[in-house]
């Protein structure tokens, strides 16, 4: 394992696929690694492919349990626990219905997931940054908690509810030396079509036809440079869309 000259310690949930992934690789170069995820062999994965550039540790549970947050989070050594930034990446859509057809089932994975799943491992963190008088919160929404689109009902209202959830945080955490900021991405080809239409694969790419949608490394720049910006500048909030796309809804599909 590299040792590492002095560098930030960087948690980031959902880390096994996608903009978690993509971030955790962009961001070995120069910062420590806790990553945590419910793939276990996925997290082993990452973690042997990213100590050649850095030290890693992760930690596996569903952000879904707030025994299982607690616990694993409180199971890392003192060096561990100077966590300096934390990014709540870990969220999903599930089903696209209209209201009066829509699955409870979707709708509790969605909050549980998106809102109390980003509590959880916050309020953990947050332990940890108010006893070390310092941190920084980037939390992962999506254009999708700035507008509401047909269908996106209560995908919309989770995201709607992280969007809230960062500007509170902003403001109570302003004495305490901790910045928040948040990631509003638009559309970016990930597993995350794939999810919310229960791998349905054929679904998950007429979402991408005719345009050319954001990758996860676009997202995991931006996070970069958010975390490089000197000490006194918070990158508050920034909604990042590939340039097709205009709203949730206007998209210019070349077909």
């Amino acid at each position: 394992m590299v040792q590492s000259r002095i560098k930030k310690n960087v948690l980031i949930t959902g880390a096994t696929s996608g903009i978690g992934e993509a971030t955790a690789e962009a961001l070995s170069k120069n910062f420590n690694l806790i990553l945590c995820g419910r793939r276990e062999n996925r997290l082993l994965k990452l973690e042997k492919k990213l100590s050649k550039e850095t030290e890693v540790t992760t930690l596996t549970f569903d952000i879904r349990n707030k025994n299982d947050v607690s616990n694993q989070i409180n199971s890392l050594s003192d060096k561990w626990k100077k966590i300096d930034i934390l990014i709540n990446n870990a969220g999903n859509a599930h089903g696209l219905d209209f209201i009066h057809e829509g699955s409870l089932d979707d709708w509790d994975k969605m909050i549980d997931i998106n809102v109390k799943g980003l509590l959880y491992v916050t309020n953990q963190i947050l332990k940890l940054m108010l006893k070390n008088k310092s941190g920084h919160i980037i939390n992962i929404a999506s254009i999708a908690g700035k507008e509401v689109y047909p269908k996106g009902n209560v995908y919309c209202a989770s995201k709607f509810a992280v969007d809230a959830l960062s500007q509170a945080m902003r403001i109570d955490l302003n004495q305490k030396n901790i910045k928040i900021s948040q990631v509003n991405p638009g559309l970016v080809n990930t597993e995350f079509s794939k999810v919310r239409f229960k791998n349905d694969q054929k679904k998950a790419d007429n979402v991408y036809e005719g345009m050319e949608p954001l990758l996860a490394k676009d997202i995991a720049d931006v996070i970069e440079f958010i975390l490089i910006r000197p000490d006194n500048v918070n990158i508050s909030d920034i909604t990042v869309l590939p340039k097709s796309q205009a709203s949730s809804t206007i998209v210019n599909r070349k077909i």
